[in-house]
Order: structure tokens, then sequence, then C-alpha cells
């Protein structure tokens, strides 16, 4: 029985007595006070307001838990989280508006001022506020969708120019367009905490990438060096580093890349933003965006028992959103897929067997051997993209 029914604090963390530890004390301070014959069962009247009592002492026990819990970011919920994670320096994400590279083309000297690009849906994307053509003609800026939520737009589709301005040419889209996300969850917002934490790391390419990471809008990232005296088997030169980074705006990315480089390192990437030092000298920072691998699925089952079309669609929708929750450079491995593509741990599983399963990417034909992913590159799946067969 708990000698007390407030919570203890010791080496362990913070602890409180269940509810039946709370009644059996309560019980037992009572018949002390009453005698032992005391009648105090569930269908009492004594015993059902002990029980009203432990219940309220439970409560603020584990409001109490709560409220201690909510100190560290690996328990803390919601607001408290929300507040604890500031110490980081970085914030809950609000929700989002789908972003993407754009290249101008121009008449040097030109500055685009608001600037709406258009893509083939009549989805506006707003330029910075003030974007200006280089002497080479061609600059690249980051557009926000101004519209809430996953926007999509695949490369080239966002041709059309909104805003005609003098000296202003073309308008394109290389990569696909990073959607936009919801309010950002607990769990993500955890994991970029812990991510943070490497920003005044000892190492500097711990640093460069926890600054990366916690930039808004950035959902996907990895960092590479070459310190040898010769160019590695990524393409990256000697002595140098490569970013690979999904969403976020571009010239955050470069400032942040910037700072923590150390100096004389090169950078290496087909995204190019140009960056003034202290001293007001341009440094071009190159990184990488994502280029994606459509990967294609041809499943084929056995329909058993219970089989449906929604379990169908589902087998579908699992192997699309595993193939697309990979990291970048990550290969897509046969073997792998057969976790999703069975529904694994839901009775579902249960209503069909797997006859066939192949893979294959970018339209070309399937087969049975894993996929490799270039190190700047990431694999990608719609739903459409899994042909799924069923055989009785």
């Amino acid at each position: 029985m708990a000698s007390s029914t407030a919570p203890t604090i010791d080496a362990n963390g913070i602890t409180a007595p269940t509810f039946p530890e709370v009644l059996t004390w309560l019980q037992g301070q009572y018949r002390s006070i009453y005698g032992s014959d005391v009648y105090l069962e569930p269908d009492g009247q004594d015993g059902q307001f002990l029980a009203i009592i432990a219940r309220a002492i439970s409560d603020t026990n584990a409001a109490i838990i709560a409220a201690y819990q909510s100190y560290s970011p690996s328990a803390a919920q919601g607001t408290a989280l929300s507040s604890n994670v500031k110490i980081n320096g970085i914030a809950r994400d609000a929700p989002s508006a789908s972003t993407v590279d754009l290249v101008l083309v121009g008449v040097a000297g030109t500055v685009i001022t608001n600037g709406i690009a258009v893509d083939q849906n009549s989805n506006r994307w707003a330029l910075p506020a003030s974007v200006v053509i280089p002497p080479s003609g061609e600059v690249t800026a980051t557009a926000t969708c101004t519209q809430l939520g996953a926007v999509m737009a695949l490369p080239n589709t966002i041709n059309k120019i909104g805003t005609p301005t003098l000296g202003w040419q073309t308008v394109t889209n290389p990569v696909t367009a990073t959607e936009g996300a919801p309010v950002e969850s607990d769990a993500a917002l955890r994991q970029r905490q812990r991510v943070s934490t490497a920003i005044p790391s000892l190492t500097v390419m711990e640093g460069i990438v926890g600054a990366v990471a916690s930039l808004p809008g950035v959902l996907r990232y990895a960092g590479y060096e070459n310190d040898t005296s010769a160019t590695d088997s990524n393409g990256i030169p000697s002595h140098s580093i490569s970013l690979v980074v999904e969403g976020g705006d571009a010239t955050a990315i470069a400032q942040a890349i910037a700072r923590k480089k150390t100096p004389g390192a090169g950078t290496y990437g087909t995204t190019v933003e140009t960056v003034t030092d202290t001293y007001g000298r341009p440094m071009p920072i190159r990184f990488f965006r994502p280029t994606e691998d459509h990967i294609q699925v041809e499943l084929t089952i056995k329909a058993l028992a219970g089989y449906t079309t929604v379990i169908g669609n589902a087998i579908k929708a699992a192997m699309a959103n595993y193939i697309n929750d990979l990291t970048i450079g990550g290969a897509v491995l046969l073997t792998r897929l057969y976790l999703p593509a069975n529904l694994y741990g839901t009775a579902e599983s249960a209503t069909y067997e797997i006859t066939v399963l192949k893979i294959g990417v970018n339209g070309g034909g399937t087969g049975t051997a894993d996929i490799p992913i270039a190190f700047n590159h990431v694999a990608a799946c719609l739903v459409s993209d899994v042909a799924l067969t069923v055989v009785t």
C-alpha cells in the first residue's frame, strides 16, 4: 500500500500512486478513524465517496506529472512543446504553402517587383518582393504558392508570367514543387528539435546540416563531404561539401551554408545562390534540389476470403507512402516492399497472398532487382504508379 497519495520526484523522474493504491490508502485511513469493521465496498455510500476522492487525487497527480514532463521536449505536447523548442531557436511550423525554385530569364538589370508566375492549373506562385536579373540573364528564385496546402507542380509546368514586366522573358520550374503542409505535428517538431542541437556541434558538417534542417519549409535533406584530394564516387570535387535539400527557401539555405562552412571549402550542386559575405564580396553557394526518380510497382495478388477492392486500394496507398517516405539517396529494396504490400499488422493482410512483386524506375521495365538511387535523387511514387492485378 502506498505511504502517501502525493507524487514523488527522485533520480528516476516523477512517479505517483495509481488509483487503486490511492483508494486503498484512503480506505486504510478511514478504517483507522471509524474502525476496521466499517463497510467500504463499491456498493456502499462510504465506499463510493472514497472512490470519488481517490479519483480526484489521481487526476491531480496525472496533471502534476504532465506538467513536470512538459519541461522536456521528448515528453511535452502541444503548447508546452512549442514553448520548449524556443530554447533551440526554432518554432513550430505553421500551415505552409508549396514552394518551388523558378528559373527566370530576361534582360540583365531587369527588376521584377512582386512578380507572379502561373502554372498550367492556373495556380499563382509569388516571387520574392524584388528579383533582379543578373548580367548572365538568368536567375533562380524561390516562389511560394498563394494558396496554402499541398499544391503540386511537376517540372516545367510553371511557365506563364502572371505579371508582365518589361525585360522579363520566360519562367520555368526545372524541378517538382515542394508541397505545403498542415500545422507541424508534435512528432515532427520533436525530430526537428533533436536535429537542431547539432547546430553548435564540434564538427562543421554537422553544424551546416543542423542549420539547414532547422529552416522553415525544409522537409528532407542530406549532407556529403569530400575531404580527399580527388573527386569522389558521387562526383563531388575534392575538399568540397554538397547538400541536397528538399523544400525551404533557396536563398535562406545558401545563407545558412555560407555562415557555417569553413573558409576555402567549396560547395557543389546545380542550384546556385550568390551570398554576400561580411566584407561585401559576392560568394556563390551551390547545393542540390533532389531529382525525383519515379518508381513503378507491378503487384499480383491472389484474393482470399474477405478481400475487397477497398483493401486493394489500401495496398496501393501503403506502397506509395512507403516509397515516398524514403530518405534522399535511399535505395528502393524489393524485399522491403513486401512489408507495406502485406499491410503488415492489419487483419486485412489475411485476405490475400502476394504472387508477383516487381519494380521499375522512370518508365523502364519492371523486374526483381533493387533500384539504387543517386545521392542527389529521391524515390517518388504515385498511387497510380502501383499496378495491382488480382487473381482468384
